[in-house]
């Protein structure tokens, strides 16, 4: 084992991916910003509360990112106000582009640590309601979105299908010459030539009728 320098030990002859590292750490600040909870008042007027319950034991992290008020207790009654959707179900489920994820403005976002690998970016969560909101406004009612995506899932299905199609009739074109092939070669007798000496011990014949040639051993 040897000294990194940077915290920790790694096994002597690997070297430390010093770029990674700070990535990481950059990564955890990003993280840790964003969790710093204010204090709580000693005159309840003063605290804020949540908006299901006027409890004033809120989730301060929902109010820093998204600007929401809602305690622990009621984000969990509510989910489907309340849920964390993720970038790919925002993409998939609700049709909306990445240059409007990336946008705070419009869409605050949620940053956590990758549960696939610790290297990778932070992923970006996003509240249930203020997509919902969003993505109404943007199709101009969630039936709107429904068909959208429907009209978007017949268009991949017709170009899939398209494709098979296109991939079977290639298939059938291929096998038809083949097959057409196959009847021409056993109809035809070939009708060779003498053998023309190509050297090294080989020779080579051709078809008077078809052109079709082959190398053979001349002894």
């Amino acid at each position: 084992m040897v000294n990194s320098k940077g915290g920790f030990l790694v096994e002597d002859g690997k070297e430390v991916d010093e770029d990674s590292r700070v990535k990481e750490r950059e990564r955890e600040r990003q993280r840790a910003r964003q969790n710093l909870e204010p204090p709580i008042y000693l005159d309840p007027s003063l605290n804020p509360k949540c908006r299901e319950c006027r409890s004033i034991d809120i989730d301060y992290t929902f109010k820093k990112i998204f600007g929401c008020l809602v305690c622990n207790k009621c984000k969990d009654e509510y989910p489907e106000k309340y849920g964390l959707l993720t970038k790919t179900e925002c993409k998939e489920d609700y049709l909306l582009t990445d240059p409007e994820l990336r946008d705070r403005e419009l869409l605050p976002h949620l940053l956590k640590a990758n549960p696939h690998k610790s290297t990778f970016a932070n992923m970006m969560l996003y509240l249930r309601c203020q997509v919902e909101d969003f993505a109404w406004k943007k199709w101009g009612s969630p039936e709107a979105l429904d068909a959208e995506w429907e009209r978007r899932t017949e268009e991949k299905k017709n170009k899939k299908n398209k494709k098979f199609e296109e991939g079977l009739m290639d298939l059938r074109r291929r096998t038809k010459e083949s097959v057409w092939q196959r009847r021409k070669d056993q109809e035809h007798k070939h009708v060779f030539g003498t053998t023309e000496d190509i050297g090294d011990g080989m020779g080579r014949q051709v078809c008077h009728e078809c052109g079709f040639t082959i190398d053979v051993e001349v002894f």
